[in-house]
């Protein structure tokens, strides 16, 4: 894992396996680095592997930025096992996810920016 901050984005590059034995300290540094406003994006391109624990940690983060003014953006390669698990459990129409980090460094929209 890695927290760094690039232009006004601090990325949080989450591990290749993200499970309920693993998870632990991904979870702790997503939700820290959710805790203050601004924007984050939760680097899961290079994840292979994310159970419901890891599921569950996106949600949580989600949750938290909503209540501390951050923007939390997920970015997960496409055709993946995790794109296809974020899918099925509709966790795309919830949380805000993009192709790359690029991508959701691009992205300008403002109501993901300022969400309600």
């Amino acid at each position: 894992m890695a927290d760094q901050d690039v232009g006004s984005a601090r990325i949080t590059q989450l591990p290749g396996e993200i499970d309920v034995a693993s998870g632990g300290a991904a979870a702790d540094e997503l939700l820290a680095a959710v805790s203050v406003p601004g924007l984050v994006i939760a680097d899961l391109t290079g994840t292979t592997c994310c159970d419901s624990a890891g599921m569950r940690m996106l949600v949580a983060a989600h949750n938290r930025a909503r209540s501390s003014g951050a923007s939390l953006r997920v970015a997960v390669a496409p055709g993946t096992s995790v794109a296809r698990v974020m899918t099925i459990l509709g966790l795309n129409r919830v949380l805000s996810v993009y192709d790359s980090v690029g991508d959701a460094q691009a992205h300008t929209d403002v109501r993901q920016l300022f969400p309600r």
